[in-house]
């Protein structure tokens, strides 16, 4: 399956809409799929980060046609970005979204790391999906603790629910969280997608946690987590947005977000089951070919450049696919933590924390933001849930592939986060992506 945005004729720039065509129907929380609802936070990402990025070139280019020009695209990703988030409806808790924030935030990851061709970014990819998948646990147990809400009904049981790299291990010093950048001119047209991908849905994530979390009123220790998982989200922007090549030009960066939303788009039409939503995201992804050939046009003006010196080839790589994707990921996902679930970012790469020097940043700030163990949100939560239920609440098809975590009736503060020789410092410390040791 094959497609070229460059090669269809465009529509008409200026489709502007009225408000009730973008006014939407909202969705049937307890009948949509559950990837519909991971689409639909994902595309909302995706305009928000568009719209906002194109603000910003706003307030950084000097010529006012250009400014104008512009002015006229974001007005329309706006009316877009306004369809797609009233598509969530009215009595879809703060809490029951987050989960489909989380399930998205894990099966996009892996969707992503496992075609990632190149090696340094998979790992990054690899080192927070592990996170990710942990806060969806932390969120469940909230969500079943608080509202009597089983997250396996809402994930749909495509997603496994069960603790990943604990979040209480996830706080490291924020050097450490900044990767090298790709170089944009010969990196694969498939690398630099999943990277403007999840640098958008990761952002996207983070505000709604920074804007929602402070709204929960179920109970402190819930909103307290919505603080301590906002810290890790912003943590996780820091990480996917410092992989963009940050040396191309505004224009060129303008044709390369149109071209994401048009791959994105693509793949969200292919997949969709919702024929409501997916004649949304058709006429959307007519809209963003209307704005790639546009910026292609304003980055020959103004640049003297062809598109094709950004996107030497304009045939997309395969869809990215969340309907085919459960079980695969699933496997991807248990086979990390067996692998890596003891590894932090250390220099510019990742390490099991037993390589890590004694005296490194990562231990004196984790020390310091999460203060007492026992006073730690996410660590509050399952504890909560334990002395109320007897045992964690999880959604796993087998036995936990990492041996430490498979005991339900305690929560493991350790694992990534105090070396097991006690703190004493190795003779050397590896900097490589993906190195570790086996925990099955």
């Amino acid at each position: 399956m094959t497609f070229d945005p460059f090669k269809e004729k465009p529509g008409k720039l200026e489709a502007f809409e009225s408000r009730d065509r973008v006014y939407p129907r909202a969705y049937d929380k307890n009948a949509t799929d559950p990837y519909t609802k991971v689409r639909i936070i994902l595309m909302n990402g995706t305009e928000f980060e568009s719209q906002w990025f194109l603000h910003n070139m706003t307030r950084h280019v000097t010529n006012e046609d250009l400014r104008r020009e512009i002015a006229v695209t974001r007005r329309i990703e706006q009316q877009q970005q306004k369809t797609i988030s009233y598509l969530k409806p009215k009595d879809e808790s703060i809490l029951e979204h987050t989960i489909g924030y989380e399930q998205l935030a894990v099966d996009l990851t892996a969707i992503m790391a496992r075609c990632e061709p190149d090696k340094y970014v998979r790992g990054a990819l690899d080192f927070a999906l592990l996170e990710d998948f942990d806060h969806l646990y932390r969120y469940a147990d909230l969500l079943e603790s608080d509202m009597g809400v089983r997250a396996e009904r809402l994930v749909g049981k495509y997603t496994e629910i069960m603790p990943g790299r604990p979040t209480i291990s996830e706080h490291r010093y924020p050097k450490d969280d900044v990767r090298r950048h790709m170089d944009a001119r010969t990196a694969s047209l498939r690398t630099k997608l999943h990277a403007m991908i999840i640098t958008a849905a990761e952002q996207q994530t983070m505000n709604y946690y920074m804007n929602q979390g402070s709204f929960y009123d179920m109970s402190e220790v819930g909103r307290k987590l919505y603080m301590e998982i906002a810290m890790i989200e912003e943590q996780h922007v820091s990480l996917y947005e410092s992989l963009i090549d940050s040396s191309l030009t505004w224009a060129e960066c303008m044709l390369m977000h149109e071209y994401t939303e048009c791959y994105l788009y693509w793949s969200m039409m292919t997949d969709e089951c919702d024929e409501y939503v997916k004649k949304i995201w058709t006429r959307h992804l007519e809209q963003e070919i209307a704005h790639l050939h546009n910026a292609a046009r304003l980055l020959e003006k103004y640049e003297g450049k062809h598109w094709s010196e950004v996107i030497p080839d304009g045939a997309m790589p395969e869809p990215l696919l969340f309907g085919e994707a459960s079980d695969a990921n699933k496997a991807y996902i248990r086979k990390l933590l067996a692998h890596t679930v003891e590894n932090t970012a250390y220099g510019d790469g990742w390490s099991d924390l037993s390589e890590v020097p004694s005296s490194s940043e990562f231990f004196k700030y984790n020390a310091k933001v999460n203060g007492a163990v026992a006073d730690v949100a996410s660590h509050k939560i399952i504890d909560r849930y334990i002395m109320e239920a007897g045992e964690d609440y999880r959604f796993q098809e087998r036995e936990h592939p990492v041996r430490e975590l498979r005991d339900r009736t305690h929560d493991n503060v350790d694992m990534g986060r105090v070396r097991r020789d006690g703190g004493t410092e190795t003779p050397a410390t590896r900097r490589t992506s993906g190195k570790s040791r086996s925990r099955t």
